[in-house]
């Protein structure tokens, strides 16, 4: 896969503020503000700054956390992680594999089959919507 690479001032003019800052520079919403966190309808989740395809309505459950939350990708190879050692803790960061954009959190407290969950930020994510036929 190649790398999408840009700099600062690039990705600022593509994306929101909001965006920007969570994707960009590893920032978080808050629980229960983003678009997507409660959000029921079909389809699948992009990577908001190059439209990979990251996470499906499939596979979408109600955490409780307040943020979108998955307990597996839709195409394993788009989503990689690393260990994110901020806050004075150690965590699993998620990362688009494409552009390297900061999607949220991978825990191990999530449901059936995977007992994951991948805590996610709607900042991160783009939804389209599933076409009814």
């Amino acid at each position: 896969m190649n790398k999408i690479v840009k700099s600062d001032a690039e990705w600022e003019k593509e994306l929101t503020p909001e965006e920007f800052e969570v994707a960009r520079k590893k920032g978080t919403e808050r629980a229960f503000t983003g678009r997507y966190w409660n959000n029921h309808e079909p389809g699948i989740y992009r990577c908001a700054c190059c439209g990979s395809d990251l996470f499906r309505s499939d596979e979408k459950y109600d955490s409780g956390t307040g943020w979108p939350s998955f307990w597996a990708p839709a195409t394993p190879e788009n989503v990689e992680t690393e260990i994110d050692r901020s806050l004075w803790m150690e965590r699993t960061e998620v990362l688009c594999s494409k552009c390297d954009a900061h999607l949220g959190h991978l825990f191990d407290d999530g449901p059936n089959p995977t007992n994951l969950r991948y805590c996610i930020n709607s900042a991160s994510l783009r939804f389209d919507p599933k076409e009814e036929k």
